[in-house]
């Protein structure tokens, strides 16, 4: 597709010779014009990549277009033109926003130079521009970002369960964003639920105090109970509770946690009086609740209450093709006042992909933040990254990044790179199968057949495996 460029120019001679010189290559469209309100009208009108004017114009000149192309938040690359005398005027257009200054008269070389230079970033903010449409329309549920197919499925069981009170398990690694999961089911369920997200970490409080915050207690059910207080159960009522680390519930409170599931009701801490409630429960671990309960360190019955829906969250590593939104999506969340959203180089996201992520995605926002704080620059570089994630090797798994090509390519090809993979072991762990692969990746069978035909992989390779 050809890159659109417009020229604003009053100067008939010098706007034919740089008309003549760029329209000779190949890859630009260019539109001409001979003064600042024509332009702008083009620019409203249009979409361009590439915005050339001269400073001083009759009417509507440079500094004007400028500023008018940042109030308007127009996706387009601007550079100037200027004579000698006029330096100190383009360089207070550069702090407007524009991109670079040429002093007349202009040397073609260094125009076409500046101009690969400008395109190869404009490929980038279009490609940032993108993500974030996606991000809005296309890749978010909830608060909830990503675009892999296991994620997808996920979307899709929180949508099923959004009407019922059904008890939710989620398990996954530290960091991959378990409470946000539950708090995407907290919302996807407002309209049926009325009722608050009241949250506990069971791991933070011992046993005691654990029965008191969830049960509440009585006036002197023990020595510091100087009042009644009410617990994280009836604070819930027509809500959620979500109890992170579950797997850390002391072996006593499993028993009265699951007495609570069952019949719906309790008493407080040194009361008599039976409270009923209607609280959907999602509970979350990192552990594996399956092996604790084979080690009878975890009650079996009180597993099976959990796990009526569960949710099982990939790590990072295994969901790659997230990072591109995730870092659009936490560099807009980390932005200062005022200011638009920082970008990542090419060098920077190369580092990010290369990465294992032990920290998953909680490591990768703390990665954003400090990156947001540190960049003195609109772009990221690979140096403002925390060292963990730049001294990394990353898996052998990555596929080599060619850094000659632009972002949005490197990008796609990383992407479909790892799709292969990914489709590769779940056909072999189905035996080439396509529904039981279908199933592994979360997606329709018709799907998958696509995309083995697509990238010509051979189901029937798998089946002896």
């Amino acid at each position: 597709m050809k890159r659109r460029i417009l020229i604003a120019e009053d100067s008939e001679v010098t706007r034919k010779q740089l008309q003549t010189f760029l329209a000779a290559d190949q890859r630009f469209e260019v539109e001409t014009t001979a003064d600042g309100k024509a332009a702008w009208q083009a620019l409203e009108s249009r979409n361009y990549s590439l915005f050339i004017t001269d400073l001083k114009m009759p009417g509507l000149d440079g500094m004007k277009l400028i500023e008018a192309i940042r109030k308007n938040d127009l996706p387009v690359t601007t550079i100037v033109m200027t004579g000698y005398g006029s330096i100190g005027q383009a360089v207070d257009a550069i702090k407007m926003g524009a991109y670079q200054y040429l002093t007349k008269p202009v040397d073609p070389d260094h125009l076409m130079i500046i101009i690969d230079r400008a395109l190869h970033e404009r490929a980038l903010q279009d490609e940032l521009l993108m993500l974030r449409e996606k991000i809005q329309h296309q890749h978010k549920f909830e608060n909830l970002v990503s675009k892999s197919p296991r994620m997808h499925s996920v979307f899709e069981m929180i949508n099923n369960i959004a009407d019922t009170a059904a008890t939710v398990l989620i398990e996954g690694e530290t960091g991959t964003g378990k409470e946000q999961v539950a708090r995407a089911i907290h919302q996807a369920s407002s309209k049926y639920r009325s009722g608050d997200l009241i949250a506990l970490n069971c791991a933070a409080l011992p046993e005691t105090l654990l029965e008191s915050e969830l049960f509440g207690h009585e006036k002197g059910a023990f020595t510091s109970a100087i009042g009644q207080r009410i617990g994280r159960f009836e604070k819930a009522n027509r809500g959620t509770l979500f109890l992170d680390e579950a797997g850390d519930i002391p072996p006593p409170m499993q028993v009265k946690l699951l007495r609570v599931l069952q019949e719906r009701k309790f008493e407080r801490v040194g009361g008599t009086e039976a409270i009923e409630v209607d609280v959907r429960v999602i509970a979350a671990t990192n552990k594996d609740l399956r092996r604790l309960v084979r080690q009878n360190k975890f009650r079996e019955d009180l597993y099976y209450r959990l796990n009526v829906v569960r949710i099982e969250l990939p790590p990072l590593r295994e969901r790659l093709e997230d990072i591109p939104l995730l870092t659009v999506h936490f560099a807009a969340k980390y932005a200062r006042n005022g200011e638009q959203p920082k970008t990542l180089t090419p060098e920077a996201m190369e580092k990010l992909l290369s990465h294992s992520w032990p920290g998953n995605i909680r490591e990768l926002e703390n990665a954003m933040e400090r990156a947001c704080v540190t960049a003195r620059t609109p772009l990221i570089q690979a140096t403002d990254l925390p060292t963990e994630v730049t001294n990394t090797r990353g898996p052998s798994a990555m596929p080599k990044i060619d850094l000659s090509k632009p972002l949005p390519e490197l990008l796609r090809e990383t992407t479909i790179e790892m799709e292969k993979q990914y489709l590769r072991r779940a056909l072999k762990k189905s035996r080439g199968n396509i529904g039981r692969c279908a199933k592994i990746c979360g997606l329709s069978r018709r799907s998958i057949s696509a995309k083995l035909t697509e990238y010509q992989i051979n189901k029937d390779e798998f089946k002896k495996v």
